[in-house]
């Protein structure tokens, strides 16, 4: 039987953006969404970073590359406002994942008629201690 990569967490973590989209519906911006979705993440006391930065990109950008949030060390999770998600939404995600070397991503569009977290793998994914993670962590 295939493993689901970290389906508890992935799995909590959609119910906290099903709250979200509840309490405020289909047309609020991004912001909104990740300002409460934050107060969650306080309420239930897990470790997070908001607005990340991935620093191994930066080599073509000053400016670097940011997801949304980093949950437990563990997950990215990019929120989106708008009406569906691209192809390009998807590589993005891939990119970051390769970068940190960290092995799923959640891309949550708040915009459709119905929520749906979207898992993104990393095909690349080298188990390790995430000693890259730690030190985009303490770079920052």
């Amino acid at each position: 039987m295939p493993k689901i990569v970290e389906a508890k967490l992935s799995y909590k973590i959609s119910g906290l953006c099903f709250r979200v989209a509840k309490e405020l519906g289909r047309f609020c911006r991004e912001k909104q969404y990740g300002d409460r979705f934050e107060e969650l993440l306080k309420e239930e006391k897990w470790e997070y970073e908001r607005e990340f930065e991935i620093s191994k990109l930066n080599k073509n950008s000053p400016r670097g590359n940011k997801v949304d949030f980093f949950v437990e060390r563990k997950i990215f999770v990019d929120f989106k406002a708008k009406t569906f998600i691209t192809k390009e939404d998807y590589i993005q995600m891939q990119r970051y994942l390769k970068a940190a070397n960290l092995e799923l991503g959640l891309i949550v569009n708040f915009r459709g008629s119905f929520i749906k977290p979207k898992r993104v793998l990393n095909p690349d994914f080298v188990v390790s201690d995430h000693s890259d993670v730690h030190s985009l962590i303490s770079n920052r």
